[in-house]
């Protein structure tokens, strides 16, 4: 599928012609309540009322969603006659409303988790709120299920529309737009050495990095096309995770957020800062089938694309601009917190990583990106 990405200026259009194409009739729009102060929002009611639509709001979820809000968003869905699923905000509304989608034809009295998802026909328009997650660009979601984090992946949650509207960034807190930024950039990092990546994937992923280096200025300076262009950026990052998924940057990065309440792209970055080096300089110890040889090259176009001209220096390029942005590092207290940290990465992440990290060289790197 073919995802198409749209302004502001064309939401009525884009609308009428999903009404006119599959006959739908009633939107839900999965949203938080900040969303509602945007000046999009009544661009998009008048639009909706235009086009003879009605529309139901679903909020009723939280950061790092549970299973429950998504039941209760399906019980929304079924009982208003909606046919139509729109999503605006960061990537818990996503998460709930990919769910929404892949969920709808299962019977909702039994575990959706467990039910096979099958594709349907519901169209999905997204409204990204940051240029971070890019999440209005991927098959995945992740909701919490009796405490438990779940991961859900099915190509038929990647919504068919994107709406770009670079004033919704207008407003991001400076530690907001820092961190989201950082997430965009290293999705495309991680996806660019993953052992899934290949020539495909790595093009996306360098035009994404490229991307966020040219316009990071003018996005941190909340200049309307920094932020233009920072949000095709995380859609491109986000298309790149999505042909590779994350690896140990990720992997590392969940146990930092919960334990010392970073941001999540903040956390990621200080993972990748700790990952980049090492990984130059143990090849060897390569997780990818192709080898050595290939990690050496893959790491020297990696730094092409970042401008340098060896892969130790793209390292040192990386580190540099984490510092010029003042991001705090986490006080790690006791060897007991270190070892948690160590002994919390999911195994799974770590099999997408180019190179093997055993728990001694974990510990290592926390320590390296603690203080």
């Amino acid at each position: 599928m073919e995802q198409k990405i749209i302004k502001s200026e064309e939401l009525e259009s884009c609308l009428a012609a999903i009404k006119k194409e599959r006959n739908v009739h009633h939107a839900l729009l999965v949203c938080g309540n900040s969303f509602r102060k945007q000046g999009l929002y009544q661009q998009l009611e008048d639009a909706l009322k235009k086009e003879g639509m009605e529309l139901t709001e679903f909020s009723d979820f939280e950061p790092n969603p549970k299973y429950e809000s998504v039941i209760s968003g399906i019980k929304t869905y079924r009982q208003k006659g909606c046919d139509l699923i729109l999503a605006a905000g960061g990537g818990s509304a996503m998460d709930v409303a990919k769910c929404i989608k892949l969920f709808n034809c299962m019977n909702v009295e039994e575990n959706c988790l467990k039910q096979e998802i099958i594709s349907n026909e519901i169209p999905f328009l997204a409204i990204p709120t940051t240029a971070g997650t890019g999440s209005e660009a991927t098959r995945f979601a992740v909701i919490y299920y009796e405490g438990n984090k779940q991961s859900v992946s099915h190509e038929s949650g990647i919504p068919e529309y994107v709406l770009m509207d670079p004033e919704l960034l207008r407003t991001l807190p400076e530690y907001q737009r820092k961190a989201t930024m950082l997430d965009a950039l290293c999705h495309a990092v991680e996806s660019f050495w993953s052992v899934n990546a290949g020539k495909e994937s790595q093009k996306v992923a360098a035009e994404a990095i490229r991307m966020v280096l040219a316009y990071e200025d003018a996005y941190l300076a909340n200049q309307p096309e920094g932020n233009e262009k920072m949000l095709l950026a995380a859609n491109l990052a986000g298309k790149a995770i999505n042909y590779t998924k994350t690896t140990a940057g990720h992997a590392m990065a969940y146990k930092l957020t919960t334990l010392y309440g970073l941001a999540h792209g903040h956390a990621v970055a200080l993972c990748v800062d700790a990952l980049w080096p090492y990984m130059i300089g143990h090849t060897e110890d390569a997780m990818d089938v192709r080898g050595k040889a290939y990690l050496d090259d893959m790491f020297l176009r990696l730094a092409q694309v970042m401008g340098c001209a060896s892969s130790m220096d793209a390292a040192v390029k990386y580190h540099e601009m984490l510092e010029q942005l003042h991001l705090s590092r986490p006080e790690v207290k006791s060897v007991e917190e270190l070892e948690l940290l160590a002994g919390s990465v999911n195994p799974e992440r770590l099999g997408n990583n180019p190179v093997c990290l055993k728990k001694e060289v974990l510990r290592s790197l926390y320590a390296r990106i603690a203080k």
